[in-house]
């Protein structure tokens, strides 16, 4: 699942090279698109923006593929109103992350997502990145927000794999553990994940598509080949703040404009020459 970025230009969002971007990822045999997730500038992008790339998502996919809409937000009732507007705009699911700067204790944190699933019907997506938020959603209350219906998957992005071991064990029956960092897409394959919501294939997405088929075939050699072929990209998209270092890519490779929302900017020279050197190591341009 490709956490997509938002392509812009002149301040605004790019429609014309977002269309194309959604076209190329369905091509290329992805499974899902999150549309304005933190891949998507989505702490910079105003309401109306936000619920505009998910509709526009949603319109090009044309059901080929699942749209996850972000829908997160600090304030329970900004997080409430997004899920409603994604919900108009016609998103298949939601993902939402732990609210940050709040920092609020377990049983505030489990009432803030207890208050979004009873507001829908949609699949939710619980998002735990507490480098990002400040918080983290600790295994007993996964255990607790696995007994609501509509909570289905959690986006473990800690990058710790002992906590992503005990979520499977925990609640793997109830709940699909997704990965949330690329780095570790293939060891919480073997441990028992069952995806990887990625920013890696925003630019590489047929080789992330084939790790995952890979893995699910038992063909680990392969999946095990792919995760090595994709490191040294996979560290260098985070060598800077992302989405900078994705959106470089994409623009060397002529899919994207290399604009970004500040206070996000472009990244260094020196960054953009290792990018493109890798890029065609990999023969992505």
């Amino acid at each position: 699942m490709t956490a997509l970025v938002t392509p812009m230009r002149d301040g605004k969002v790019d429609f014309d090279a977002y269309t194309k971007l959604v076209e190329w990822q369905i091509a290329s045999g992805i499974d899902a698109l999150v549309a304005v997730g933190t891949t998507g500038e989505s702490a910079t992008l105003d309401f109306d923006e936000h619920i505009a790339v998910i509709a526009h998502t949603v319109k090009v996919a044309n059901g080929r593929v699942p749209v996850i809409a972000g829908a997160g937000g600090n304030a329970t009732a900004e997080a409430l109103d997004l899920t409603r507007r994604s919900v108009d705009a016609g998103a298949d699911a939601l993902l939402h992350v732990t609210p940050y700067y709040n920092r609020p204790n377990q049983d505030g944190l489990f009432r803030h997502f207890e208050a979004i699933a009873k507001s829908t019907r949609l699949p939710i997506i619980l998002y735990n990145v507490p480098t990002r938020t400040g918080c983290d959603l600790l295994p007993d209350t996964v255990v607790r927000l696995a007994a609501i219906d509509n909570i289905v998957a959690i986006k473990e992005a800690t990058g710790n794999l002992a906590r992503a071991s005990e979520l499977v064990a925990r609640v793997g029956n109830q709940v699909n553990v997704l990965s949330g960092d690329d780095a570790t897409a293939f060891p919480l394959y073997a441990v028992g994940a069952k995806g990887v919501i990625s920013v890696v294939s925003n630019v590489a997405p047929a080789r992330m598509a084939e790790m995952w088929d890979a893995a699910v075939a038992g063909n680990w050699s392969r999946a095990r080949e792919i995760h090595y072929q994709l490191r040294v990209l996979n560290h260098l998209l985070f060598a800077e703040p992302s989405p900078a270092p994705t959106k470089a890519c994409l623009h060397l490779m002529g899919r994207i404009g290399p604009e970004l929302r500040p206070p996000i900017y472009p990244v260094s020279a020196g960054l953009a020459e290792q990018l493109r050197a890798e890029l065609a190591a990999q023969g992505l341009l």
